[in-house]
């Protein structure tokens, strides 16, 4: 290997190495926990945390930018050196990063289960409004999802069948912590994703075929789900100006998000156990840029 090729593998390595999909996952988290509590405040004269929320999303946002550029310079510089498109590099896994399961605390034998949620039904009420599909009768024993990234696959599956009940069903067996979750987990996902079908990086003009390509499925899946609200989301994907609009409610966002990962797995031909993060990456076949 020449000195050239060296310094351009260990520069691949370093712009593989940085952290935009771990990134991007802490800005969802910090989308949705700002339009969780500004669904709260509207019963309340007291902002909750929203204005500090704000400011620390406008920060991820600006570091999820940056390290963008850098990783664009980057590939603008092995162009320049004639160093673009080799083979061999590592695929992209950082949009996996929601996938990952979390470190749970480990509970020490003289402490007490954490208590379940006393926030009432309003997660299953509001999954029965989307998707038009009453809650199941409790059964006992009845295993649900057990984390966010086995939700998401659970949900794929279920658009790729079809199955709106089905899709009910796995929406209201969990709570709403696991289900908001749907929205951080999938943020980097769409935009892989929706840059696999488009065959390039998602940008503000493809925003029509995305539209073209999904909205109908996620229609049709989720009945009840506000029109504009995945115009906002496949505009966030195209890095799209997107309508000012009043908060959604945060099982809208979480929902629609997991279902619009479905549909777009189910365009792409692939099968929604590629969610796993120990999943390798999927190869796309020649020619699809074309």
């Amino acid at each position: 290997m020449s000195l050239l090729q060296e310094l351009g593998a260990q520069l691949r390595a370093t712009s593989e190495e940085l952290p935009t999909g771990l990134v991007t996952v802490a800005m969802e988290r910090l989308r949705s926990a700002t339009e969780l509590l500004n669904w709260v405040r509207q019963t309340s004269v007291d902002p909750m945390g929203v204005p500090q929320l704000g400011n620390a999303t406008e920060h991820a946002e600006h570091a999820a930018a940056a390290l963008r550029l850098a990783q664009d310079a980057i590939e603008a510089y092995l162009a320049a050196l004639g160093l673009a498109g080799q083979t061999g590099t590592a695929p992209d896994t950082g949009y996996k990063a929601g996938l990952q399961p979390k470190e749970q605390p480990t509970a020490r034998d003289d402490q007490a289960p954490p208590a379940p949620e006393k926030l009432g039904p309003w997660w299953q009420e509001r999954v029965a409004e989307l998707t038009g599909e009453a809650p199941p009768p409790a059964k006992e024993g009845a295993a649900g999802p057990a984390d966010t990234a086995e939700l998401l696959r659970r949900v794929a599956a279920g658009v790729r069948s079809g199955d709106r009940a089905r899709l009910g069903r796995d929406l209201h067996g969990v709570n709403a912590a696991t289900g908001l979750g749907l929205s951080a987990a999938s943020s980097p996902v769409l935009r892989k994703l929706a840059g696999d079908l488009l065959g390039h990086e998602p940008r503000p003009e493809d925003l029509p075929r995305l539209r073209n390509a999904a909205g109908g499925r996620v229609r049709s899946l989720l009945p009840g789900t506000p029109p504009a609200l995945l115009d906002t989301m496949l505009a966030r994907i195209c890095r799209a100006p997107a309508k000012e609009e009043q908060p959604a409610h945060p099982a809208d966002s979480a929902v629609t998000a997991g279902v619009l990962t479905g549909v777009l797995l189910a365009r792409l031909g692939r099968d929604p156990a590629t969610l796993d993060p120990r999943a390798p990456e999927p190869v796309r076949p020649s020619g699809a840029d074309a």
